[in-house]
């Protein structure tokens, strides 16, 4: 029976970067987790030690630095693709890349009324995401985001579930509904006005978030997929990676107290995960599990 080398690919993961613009007193803050990986003629260093194709970590990463110190690293997709396109062409034996980017946005301090030149905030967890692969002649753009933590204290249910032995969850025409969402969409191009589709897509998830009466995350999940899908032509598909942060209702009758919806615990773990890909018709789902 023989023994081969399966796919593979290596990089350097989360290199962390903030650069300062300071082309005059107002200063542009980025801050940036960025992250490569590449993919080739590898079979020297796997099968024999011989590193002479090997494109080292740490050359991926001083070319991180570099390339946002020779040009503003601007929107996070086209820098992505900067780097991808180097490391497939500064190599021959590199035929594959992927550049993975995570932007922490950061808020001017408001002093008076007005922002701050230099002085920033941050608050929450979201993050602003891309991911670049290159595969050959073919370049694939996904963008997103995670982190986006949601709630609605009502226009929410949950009921007509099977039941057996071991169902214990109570039925409701009226819970929280909270998730933390990671989206991820897959733009039919290479080009755009990465910020304007971004803004719109999450404006849209959040309005359709808000205002679609859920009879489950699974139905609000689809609904906000169809809406981006709808809001922008130039993406094919989307997927979304919903949990489910739980709130259950406290019983307040051993203290002579009723409790109307108005007091939860809010449980961390374990909660559902609700995930899915809403696609164009045509269109095969090509983006991958956040």
């Amino acid at each position: 029976m023989g023994i081969t080398l399966g796919p593979n690919q290596y990089g350097k993961a989360e290199v962390r970067m903030v650069t300062v613009q300071r082309s005059g007193p107002v200063h542009e803050l980025r801050d940036l987790t960025v992250s490569t990986a590449l993919r080739g003629h590898l079979e020297r260093t796997h099968l024999t030690g011989d590193n002479s194709d090997v494109v080292a970590t740490d050359t991926q990463k001083n070319t991180v630095y570099a390339f946002a110190k020779q040009e503003p690293v601007g929107e996070i997709e086209d820098f992505a693709l900067r780097l991808g396109r180097h490391f497939t062409g500064e190599f021959s034996h590199i035929t594959g890349a992927r550049v993975r980017i995570e932007e922490h946005g950061w808020q001017r301090i408001s002093v008076d009324g007005e922002p701050h030149d230099h002085s920033f905030s941050r608050s929450g967890d979201e993050r602003r995401t891309t991911e670049v692969t290159f595969d050959g002649d073919r370049v694939r753009v996904v963008s997103g985001l995670t982190g986006l933590t949601v709630l609605k204290s009502t226009g929410s249910e949950f009921h007509g579930f099977p039941r057996d032995r071991y169902t214990t969850l109570a039925e409701t025409d009226d819970r929280i509904l909270a998730t933390a969402v990671t989206a991820r969409w897959r733009h039919h191009g290479t080009s755009g006005d990465w910020a304007a589709s971004f803004g719109e897509i999450r404006r849209t998830l959040l309005e359709t978030f808000a205002t679609k009466h859920s009879l489950s995350l699974q139905q609000t999940l689809y609904a906000m997929g169809e809406a981006a899908l709808l809001a922008r032509d130039e993406i094919a598909e989307i997927r979304l990676s919903l949990p489910n942060k739980h709130h259950f209702p406290v019983d307040l009758s051993p203290f002579g107290l009723t409790n109307e919806n108005e007091v939860f615990f809010a449980a961390d773990r374990p909660y559902g995960l609700i995930e899915g890909t809403v696609l164009r018709d045509g269109e095969v789902a090509e983006v991958d599990v956040p």
